[in-house]
């Protein structure tokens, strides 16, 4: 079974013609055929790079095993000496000199560290993401980089887990759009281009819905909600021509994801024709021994291999078994030469075959690494991707009058503000909120610090607290700088408490209770939702900052000091309460919605069923006002678009931007539908009492779902237009689909 395509369409990497396609698809055919069974293994093998003090290649075990033909790719490998060394190995010792592929996790920047990717989805603007992205292949490429494991799609409603800092929320639309947006950034328009990296989806799949939000837990759920839900950012990403599919840990419906039929042969292979390579997440074939549905490494590597499964990430299964099973008839051969061909094809469309050193330029990787341009980028992007919480009383924006600022909080002179998976970052390169801070008032204002609570976060110490009311008497302006330490939110982080660390909460209670009349404006350094009941019912200002990256503080204080206006709009919503979760703006309605019984309802007896903030959620230092919804009629046919307008004012006395949102409900269906789904948004900068029109197209695909049978219908009925600043607001319209035309 060779790559050539069929009738049907294929989903193609890259986004590569059909006839570039298969011309490169006749040179990898022409080197597999001098092949034997054992270098074509090796090239299914990955293993992790190590380098010693000097950056020179540390694991002799890794060179011999690349000269035998032993390893196709080298992953954490960067640099250009590092890769070039080892690439030599490769083309100048092996047989065939057949070249490594370098893969490495750039997951929101390589050296310049823009914000984490849940804090990018809050900004709401495809293009900043997309140059994010291209940034970081820029980068990454000139480090010798061929291949980064991104973008991450999974859906998460549970900010109990610790990826979700990786991901774009709780959204499926806007999951797929901003997956579409990085796999443009990162792969570019020519990915023959030494300044492109391949992308690679992940996890794949369903990851983000782990039982209780636990890292590597279990994930059951219907077919329904699976193909509804957590599939579609998948399927946007290799419509955009994403070259790679990465594994889940998790089990999907008690069978692992690594050996999962349904999801690599059925769905990616049968149903989506994808044509490119998956590789599994790190040793994941390694632990379906732990999953229990392989008694050894043979067992495993059978499943994941007939499965659909190309590489194997570092558990080393397939080198030790393939040959082995091959001989005894347990995989064809024609089964690891399929594998073979498209980790092949990946190296020949990136161009190794005709120069393995092409990404090996030490003049290229001197000039692109945090360059100006790319620390502008990085800051206004962690600008546009903070969330304006609450601002009583006009709190924000700080002026210049304030010539006095106490900044407080463990999180307010420390350098780690880059979150985690943040590539080859350096925090020396962090500018922290001390540093922004002072830039921006000069050398006239006198700024005060004390951290108020341990830096070491979660620590419950107090003893600090009198030396910080003791500088917020003295301000005239306070800065709270609060949150979590990069480590609570990544890979294996995750928390049953979600709410502020430590002595945090205590802290922000008695700056809050000293400072009287003085202003206090809280910022948040985070990588997830938190639980901020508490905080939100005594702090007058929050700014949701995340983690911002490189430009840190120099962004943080455009937004204080009102150089930038706040336009972040949630991409998760905040719980009121822990005991809320999973919680997400696009339920289903029950039997007993709430407020039709006021006992019998689907509701808890002690807090509200809603979010403290909902998806979508975001103020401005201006007020916008949203006239009346008109649509062009009140009822199409089924293959009609109905044209859905506002007038969007901004009533406020600065420039803005606002992301208006329009969300749709089919009200009666064969099957239960959401409340509301987001289906658009547009994103738009008013100046001070400017009018604009909005409009909207609600197309019959937006109308669309899978009913029980898993077919994509759009069925007649009423449905309803909401269009607002967030989920939870917004004028509603009602129009009807009828099933003919008259």
């Amino acid at each position: 079974m060779s790559l050539m395509l069929s009738d049907q369409k294929a989903l193609l990497p890259f986004g590569t013609s059909p006839a570039r396609y298969q011309a490169l698809c006749q040179q990898v055919e022409a080197l597999l055929e001098q092949m034997t069974l054992a270098e074509k293994v090796g090239q299914m093998n990955q293993v992790a790079g190590s380098r010693d003090t000097t950056g020179a290649p540390a694991n002799t075990d890794i060179e011999e095993d690349v000269r035998t033909g032993r390893v196709g790719s080298v992953f954490n490998a960067f640099g250009v000496e590092f890769t070039r060394e080892l690439q030599r190995h490769a083309v100048e010792h092996s047989r065939l000199g057949i070249p490594l592929l370098f893969g490495y996790d750039i997951i929101h920047g390589f050296r310049t560290i823009f914000p984490i990717p849940l804090g990018q989805a809050a900004s709401w603007h495809l293009a900043g993401i997309e140059q994010a992205a291209r940034v970081m292949a820029v980068e990454g490429a000139a480090s010798g980089v061929h291949w980064t494991f991104a973008p991450m799609v999974d859906i998460a409603r549970d900010p109990r887990w610790g990826r979700v800092m990786e991901g774009a929320g709780e959204d499926t639309h806007l999951t797929s759009l901003i997956a579409r947006a990085q796999v443009r950034g990162i792969q570019g328009r020519d990915p023959g281009a030494t300044d492109t990296l391949a992308a690679c989806v992940k996890h794949y799949a369903a990851y983000g819905a782990v039982e209780a939000g636990r890292e590597y837990n279990t994930v059951d759920m219907s077919e329904w909600r699976l193909r509804s839900i957590y599939l579609p950012p998948f399927q946007a990403a290799l419509d955009e021509g994403c070259a790679s599919v990465m594994t889940a840990f998790n089990t999907l419906n008690a069978i692992p994801a690594t050996c999962h039929p349904l999801l690599l042969d059925q769905i990616l292979r049968r149903e989506w024709h994808f044509e490119g390579m998956v590789v599994t997440d790190y040793t994941a074939i390694m632990e379906l021994e732990q999953h229990g549905v392989a008694a050894d490494a043979s067992e495993a590597s059978r499943k994941a291999v007939n499965a659909g499964v190309d590489m194997d990430m570092q558990s080393s299964d397939f080198i030790n078994t393939l040959e082995a099973l091959v001989h005894d008839g347990q995989i064809e051969e024609a089964r690891i030469d399929e594998a073979v061909r498209r980790i092949l094809w990946l190296k020949a469309a990136l161009g190794l075959f005709e120069d393995p050193y092409r990404y090996a330029d030490d003049e290229r990787e001197a000039q692109c690494l945090l360059t100006d341009e790319h620390r502008r980028a990085a800051r206004q992007q962690a600008s546009e991707s903070m969330v304006l919480l609450k601002n009583e009383g006009g709190v924000l924006p700080l002026s210049d009058r304030h010539r006095k600022v106490a900044i407080v909080g463990p999180l307010g002179n420390t350098p780690r503000l880059l979150g985690s998976w943040r590539g080859n970052g350096d925090h020396d390169d962090t500018i922290t909120l001390r540093e922004g801070i002072a830039r921006r008032l000069g050398e006239e204002a006198t700024l005060l610090y004390a951290q108020g609570a341990s830096n070491q976060i979660g620590e419950d110490d107090t003893s600090g607290i009198e030396d910080a009311l003791d500088l917020v008497r003295q301000a005239d302006a306070v800065v709270l700088a609060l949150g979590e330490d990069e480590d609570y939110a990544d890979e294996a982080a995750s928390r049953a408490d979600i709410g502020l660390p430590g002595a945090q909460l205590e802290l922000a209670r008695r700056v809050l209770e000293t400072a009287g009349d003085t202003p206090v404006a809280t910022v948040l350094f985070n990588g997830r939702p938190l639980a901020l009941t508490e905080l939100d019912d005594m702090a007058p200002a929050i700014l949701e900052a995340w983690w911002p990256g490189t430009e840190a503080g120099n962004a943080v204080a455009d937004v204080l000091f009102g150089d930038v206006n706040p336009a972040g709009k949630l991409p998760m919503s905040f719980p009121a309460s822990v005991g809320q979760i999973p919680i997400y703006y696009n339920a289903f309605n029950t039997g007993r919605p709430k407020g039709v019984d006021p006992k019998y309802a689907s509701q808890y007896l002690d807090i509200p069923n809603a979010p403290l903030y909902p998806f979508g959620f975001g103020l401005s230092y201006t007020t916008f006002e949203y006239g009346a919804l008109k649509t062009s009629c009140s009822e199409i046919a089924l293959d009609d678009t109905l044209k859905v307008s506002l007038t969007l004012t901004n009533t406020g006395g600065v420039e803005g931007t606002e992301v208006i949102q329009l969300y749709l409900q089919d009200v009666h269906a064969s099957v239960v539908r959401p409340l509301r789904e987001l289906k658009d948004f547009q994103r738009l900068q008013l100046s001070p009492g400017e009018c604009r029109e909005v409009v909207f197209h609600v197309t019959p695909e937006m109308r669309g779902f899978l009913n029980a049978e898993l077919e994509g219908v759009q069925e007649p009925g009423l449905f309803r237009v909401q269009i607002g600043s967030c989920s939870e607001n917004g004028e509603e319209v009602e129009f009807r689909v009828r099933q003919e035309h008259p």
